[in-house]
């Protein structure tokens, strides 16, 4: 027992350093005071510094930020909406409804990217023909079409976290708010609100970091005229390998690992009140 014990530990140790050795690497070598990515030359923050002098690394990230916070919080209106819709179905509707809304988890990015990027092609080159052939207007793929890409997989996620939230919620609650009083909108905002906001917010933090950790979907439906940051750090390592791309992908790890720390830690926060109230509600023997 004790042998099988040793050899699940050592197991678990060298799949986590096969899986995380090469990006403590490359944080190793972000600090480097020189170009080689294997001969250590001292500490510096150089290319932090070269990093956000860039003006095309800069403006990438704008872009960025931009598109994952308008993304996210599209996504959290419309996926709250949904969730309370499909919690509102009958079982088989909803159980048809929540496998659909699985599939951009399931599916290959390549996938949704190029089945987006032939979308906007088609329906951009139905309007251009039609409509904006009598009015002069010329639309092409660009921040609008990437911001819908990143709406469309970013959805599934405030779903999945809302409607936990909404089958702990007592079906009559909102019906006895309406009996004390409270207005429709009232009752929603200050007695079903409340309880499915961490669901929400958690919801919100998962679709923002999946839109700045995207590339796949964001190449296929960005056009040429924007980029985002994960898309200019494949430009630069395609002209060449330069340390700053060691410097923003040391940043990029951090942001989302930090996200996801946050997330974790206010479900485990969430999951001990749950168990804290019922443990209250049940009676002592």
């Amino acid at each position: 027992m004790r042998k099988n014990r040793f050899g699940n530990r050592l197991l678990l140790v060298l799949t986590f350093l096969f899986l995380y050795a090469p990006i403590f690497v490359l944080i190793f070598f972000s600090f480097n005071a020189t170009k080689s990515r294997t001969v250590w030359g001292g500490f510096s923050l150089q290319w932090y510094v070269r990093l956000f002098q860039d003006e095309a690394i800069l403006s990438a990230l704008r872009t960025t930020l931009l598109v994952s916070v308008l993304a996210s919080l599209i996504a959290m209106v419309a996926g709250t909406a949904a969730a309370m819709g499909f919690a509102a179905m009958k079982r088989r509707s909803r159980h048809t409804l929540m496998s659909i809304n699985n599939i951009p988890l399931t599916n290959a990015d390549i996938v949704t990217g190029v089945s987006l990027s032939l979308l906007f092609m088609l329906a951009i080159g139905a309007f251009n023909a039609t409509v904006g052939k009598a009015v002069g207007i010329s639309l092409a793929k660009g921040f609008g079409t990437m911001l819908i890409a990143h709406v469309t997989f970013d959805i599934p996620y405030v779903i999945l976290s809302v409607m936990p939230r909404l089958r702990q919620l007592d079906p009559h609650i909102y019906e006895a708010a309406q009996d004390l009083g409270a207005r429709g909108f009232y009752a929603f905002r200050k007695v079903i609100l409340p309880d499915l906001m961490p669901g929400i917010v958690n919801g919100t933090i998962i679709a923002f970091t999946m839109s700045v950790d995207d590339f796949v979907i964001s190449y296929f439906t960005a056009g040429n005229k924007v980029s985002t940051l994960a898309m200019e750090v494949y430009s630069m390592a395609r002209r060449k390998i330069s340390p700053e791309i060691n410097a923003i992908s040391t940043l990029l790890f951090i942001s989302v690992l930090v996200l996801l720390i946050i997330v974790n830690l206010r479900q485990t926060r969430q999951n001990s009140a749950v168990r804290r109230q019922r443990a209250a509600l049940t009676p002592k023997t």
